[in-house]
């Protein structure tokens, strides 16, 4: 189906049809609803490109019945979730649009968004809603500002012997399968000249013991993974483990640690800026 225009001949008395009788139609006088009916196959991005098309295809691209089949299936409690009701003057293409924006709740603290093409959930949590071990003695830990986080603060660890991030999310996640990160940082940037750099002040004993990272659900799914922490200077998002989720309907409990207890030696130089879950088949646009 392209742009070009395509034609059909109006049948003459006697069944002949004559050129000087042709009538051009073009995809403008598509009825509204058949043009919604191919729409409803397409992805969110190819819907709002072919909606340019023309008057009829940016009609048919508004249709409730096209939206509502892409968002997830407890799409009304997102909403009640994020905003407190579900507004009853928006339509579905306004509620997707909406949802696909990071929206901020439980203090300001954690973000959820849809992802655009997929309408799968994506969630950030906040290094401020994590239960960090030694955080309110600055001989240890700090909250600094930084462009560099989606909620503009991270914390940062100067020196400690116990090492220890607990967190916890309960929701209603849309069923499929998701991955948990933690959002890891040696070393504290900070920008010279106009140019990032790294200052290494602080970095040791993360090469002298792997940290453990651990992640147990409400319906009994675990998760364990270990390594060591490298790349100073550089984010790197570390895979704790995935977890499954069957029904959207059922809140999930989600409790997740990275630990290196390991009290023979002090560890530090290290920014957190946040936990992040991810659809498991979109865990390739993080980078490591």
């Amino acid at each position: 189906m392209g742009a070009g225009s395509s034609s059909i001949a109006a049948a003459e008395e006697g069944g002949c049809s004559s050129p000087s009788k042709m009538m051009v139609v073009g995809l403008g006088d598509m009825p509204e609803s058949c043009v919604a009916s191919v729409l409803v196959y397409l992805d969110p991005p190819e819907i709002c490109k072919l909606a340019r098309l023309n008057q009829a295809f940016r009609g048919a691209s508004s249709a409730d019945f096209i939206w509502e089949s892409k968002l997830p299936s407890n799409y009304k409690y997102l909403m009640e979730k994020i905003f407190g009701q579900v507004p009853a003057n928006l339509s579905m293409k306004e509620i997707y649009a909406k949802l696909c924006r990071p929206n901020r709740f439980g203090d300001g603290t954690k973000e959820i968004w849809l992802d655009k093409r997929t309408a799968q959930l994506c969630m950030s949590i906040s290094a401020k809603a994590l239960t960090i071990t030694g955080i309110d003695d600055r001989r240890y830990w700090k909250h600094l500002p930084t462009e560099e986080s989606r909620f503009n603060s991270i914390a940062y660890l100067q020196q400690i012997w116990w090492f220890e991030v607990d967190g916890e999310v309960e929701l209603c996640f849309p069923a499929g399968t998701y991955s948990l990160f933690y959002r890891i940082q040696l070393g504290r940037a900070a920008k010279r000249f106009g140019r990032r750099v790294c200052n290494p002040e602080h970095i040791h004993g993360w090469d002298l013991k792997p940290v453990r990272f651990q992640l147990q659900t409400s319906d009994g799914q675990h998760a364990m993974s270990q390594c060591y922490l490298d790349e100073p200077g550089n984010w790197v998002n570390y895979h704790v483990g995935d977890f499954v989720v069957e029904n959207p309907n059922t809140p999930t409990k989600i409790k997740f640690s990275v630990t290196q207890i390991d009290c023979t030696h002090t560890k530090g130089g290290l920014c957190l800026d946040s936990v992040l879950i991810y659809p498991s088949d979109l865990r390739d646009r993080l980078k490591r």
